[in-house]
């Protein structure tokens, strides 16, 4: 086996209730914080899968509750999806086929660079690293199935 899992369908594999774990190191300070929580992909009727993110998230030694949304639709390739944020716009592409992808996200003046990798049928990763004027950050997440 690789160092990569393939994934021949990313809405297949995604589907369902995963544990997060996540670290946010502001590389500028030097100070990091934590999310912990919950992801649930829950299918749409449009064969996507609805992202939600909720949990706790700790800054500064204070624990504040945090959540997103996000949309995973069918991307242009079989097996591959175009992520959304919750109001539509446009966030990346997501193609895991051979195990791994990079995606971009320009954010005003900063750019949003995404690793996405799958170890095995239960657990992947995401390392998003934010360069720019306003933020320099590199957030770093774990997913493990869960049940």
């Amino acid at each position: 086996m690789g160092e990569f899992w393939p994934v021949p369908d990313v809405l297949t594999y995604l589907a369902g209730s995963w544990r997060v774990e996540r670290t946010v190191r502001d590389l500028a300070s030097g100070e990091e914080g934590e999310f912990s929580g919950t992801t649930v992909f829950g299918r749409l009727e449009n064969g996507g899968l609805l992202h939600e993110e909720s949990g706790t998230f700790r800054w500064r030694g204070v624990g504040r509750p945090a959540e997103r949304t996000l949309r995973f639709l069918p991307g242009v390739t079989p097996g591959t999806v175009e992520v959304r944020f919750a109001d539509g716009r446009h966030f990346h592409d997501l193609d895991l086929t051979c195990g791994r992808h990079i995606a971009d996200h320009p954010c005003s003046a900063d750019l949003y660079r995404g690793e996405f990798t799958v170890r095995d049928e239960d657990h992947w990763r995401t390392v998003w690293r934010v360069r720019g004027p306003a933020k320099e950050l590199v957030l770093s997440t774990d997913y493990a199935r869960e049940g």
